[in-house]
């Protein structure tokens, strides 16, 4: 059997993985092209758009390697780590309710900056931590299913999870954004 760790064990687990999330980032530049007229209207949401999907990935990254590292260790497993899958997951939204509203602050600080800010800073709070929230959601989601099959799949977590986890985030992450707004506004 050949070896996961070589050029050519690595190329075919992730080719094929690869490959699909092109397609999803594709998904991802249609759906923000639905958004063009919001994003013109509103320049801080533009400011807003790639911090928020891409702090939600970082996220679901942090949680991804814990994850994965716990697996490698035997502390998680399919029978056992519920409660530090719970703990882990708590975590990250603890960390994504302290993070998000300081991007909403930045965003709309930055907006203030560079363009006329067209939504109030409450506003932009609002938005960032209530996106923040259900994109940890998600990404606690993702990253555990997708750990779970990498695992069971006997494919390396460590690489498969985090490439995942980051795509689905930005796709998800601007449909959550314009969901948002789109109900606040």
């Amino acid at each position: 059997m050949e070896s996961r760790w070589t050029i050519t064990g690595i190329t075919r687990a992730m080719g094929p993985l690869l490959a699909v999330l092109v397609l999803v980032e594709i998904g991802s530049g249609l759906v923000l092209g639905q958004f063009e007229y919001r994003l013109l209207e509103m320049p801080t949401l533009l400011v807003l758009v790639p911090v928020t999907i891409g702090t939600a990935g970082n996220l679901g990254s942090i949680l991804a390697s814990r994850l994965s590292t716990a697996l490698a260790l035997g502390t998680v497993g399919p029978e056992r780590g519920g409660a530090w899958l719970a703990g882990s997951s708590i975590a990250t939204v603890a960390l994504a309710t302290t993070l998000f509203p300081i991007v909403g602050l930045c965003a709309w600080g930055l907006a203030v900056l560079t363009a006329d800010p067209t939504l109030a800073l409450r506003t932009v709070l609002v938005i960032a931590t209530t996106s923040g929230l259900v994109l940890a959601g998600v990404a606690i989601a993702v990253t555990t299913v997708t750990t779970w099959i990498a695992w069971h799949a006997s494919l390396d977590p460590d690489s498969v999870v985090i490439p995942v986890v980051t795509n689905v985030c930005d796709v998800l992450g601007v449909v959550v954004l314009f969901g948002v707004v789109e109900l606040l506004l």
